[in-house]
């Protein structure tokens, strides 16, 4: 069972350094290129197989977007896909929209217990998450998933991911870089993931 996955392209604040989380931010201009880029390298992995592949996004624009563009580098209908809520990012709660600095002078205590537990400190804020919380819901999504699939979602859900089908340890998922442009091929059968 293959899932490939993408992050979607960057956005400005992406660029900013800004938490985006849940806040539905629009791609730039560099990720747009992304998402074409990833889809082209996707029409090279599916082939003629690609039409027979489930393609799911999380419902934010940044995601549907590349979606999209992936969809159309693809050769396939850029519309012809579904969402998902489980694959919505992480909510940063009341940090959403501000840069590390920026927490750093308001809440440089709060910043610090991040920094030593990234896995699982939730934020400030209602409706905040920690990465473990956020693979709660990835992980229903994971088993869900019963043909192979094509998806778009966010660094946090990639991370999620990593930890739960790659084996990677908790700071390792929290910690590591997630590309806007690679392919990472998941093996939920084997327990592999793999970037490209």
């Amino acid at each position: 069972m293959l899932i490939y996955m993408i992050r979607h392209g960057q956005t400005d604040w992406n660029a900013e350094g800004r938490l985006q989380g849940q806040k539905d931010i629009g791609l730039n201009e560099i990720g747009r290129a992304q998402a074409r880029q990833n889809g082209a390298a996707l029409r090279d992995l599916l082939g003629d197989g690609a039409h027979s592949f489930d393609f799911v996004a999380s419902p934010l624009s940044r995601t549907r977007e590349t979606m999209e563009l992936a969809r159309g580098a693809i050769g396939l209908d850029p519309l012809r896909y579904r969402t998902d809520e489980r694959l919505v990012e992480l909510s940063f709660g009341d940090w959403e929209g501000f840069t590390l600095d920026e927490v750093r002078r308001v809440s440089p205590d709060r910043l610090k217990m991040r920094s030593r537990q990234k896995w699982s400190f939730i934020p400030p804020g209602t409706d905040a998450e920690s990465y473990e919380i956020l693979s709660w819901r990835v992980g229903a999504w994971l088993q869900s998933v019963d043909r192979p699939t094509v998806c778009v979602s966010h660094g946090g859900v990639i991370r999620s991911i990593l930890k739960l089908v790659g084996g990677w340890d908790e700071t390792e998922a929290a910690k590591s870089a997630i590309p806007q442009d690679r392919v990472l091929i998941i093996d939920r059968d084997l327990g592999k993931a793999e970037w490209l």
